[in-house]
């Protein structure tokens, strides 16, 4: 509004006053809805976007280790393609050193390194229980991620010296049948010979070599774990 005054100087007469308006053009309620679409379709991209990059470590983590293995890395354990489900329920056998039947399903929820050897444990297998107690200690803070674990797969008893070496390690009875229907050697060799990768799913994902290098068996370990720290917790 514009306020116009016609009084001459001196003069005084009352001003005379014009109102002028400027009219603007309201948004078509089209305009409106095409607008609130829009506002709506930004917030849900938004949204999407915040969860695209939580998951992504996840997904990542995962997508490196068991679907693309980028030229230049090489792996000393062999995939397991596609990883092996632990047997469900009671079908491993497995039984603590007093007797006590073990439901397979107390072993998920962390990394498990498994040799597998009869009770009076031989050479070889006294060499798997050493390098799985130092392979764990060489992950540092994450150790706790990771249980040893000792599948004994017949009746002999466990040597008494052996003992002291096996605190904080699973040692299980396991049913042979059952046990070598799941875990496998590679061609040519037996099931003792190896060191097996188990992950927190209880799934066998990774099998060493027989006539494993425990430096490249570390580095493998290592990256696995370093892969997976931001979704994998120590502890069941």
């Amino acid at each position: 509004m514009a306020l116009r005054s016609t009084e001459s100087p001196g003069s005084r007469t009352q001003p005379d006053t014009t109102l002028d308006f400027s009219v603007h053009g309201l948004p078509s309620a089209e305009a409106l809805r095409a607008a609130s679409g829009q506002r709506t379709r930004l917030g849900r991209l938004k949204m999407l976007g915040v969860l695209a990059v939580c998951a992504a470590p996840v997904v990542a983590s995962y997508l490196s280790y068991y679907v693309f293995r980028p030229q230049g890395r090489v792996n000393h354990g062999e995939f397991i393609q596609p990883p092996r489900s632990m047997p469900a329920q009671g079908a491993l056998g497995l039984t603590l050193p007093n007797g006590q039947r073990l439901p397979a399903e107390a072993l998920k929820g962390q990394w498990l390194l498994v040799a597998v050897g009869g009770g009076a444990c031989d050479a070889l297998c006294e060499r798997h229980l050493y390098w799985q107690r130092q392979l764990r200690e060489t992950l540092g803070k994450d150790k706790d991620r990771l249980d040893r674990v000792w599948l004994v797969n017949d009746a002999a008893p466990v040597r008494a010296a052996l003992w002291p070496g096996l605190q904080q390690a699973w040692v299980l009875r396991a049913s042979p049948s059952a046990l070598s229907g799941w875990l496998q050697p590679a061609p040519g060799h037996d099931l003792a010979e190896h060191l097996y990768l188990v992950d927190p799913r209880g799934d066998w994902m990774m099998r060493f070599p027989a006539d494993a290098d425990p430096n490249r068996i570390k580095k493998d370990l290592a990256r696995l774990m370093k892969a997976n720290e931001s979704w994998d917790k120590a502890g069941r």
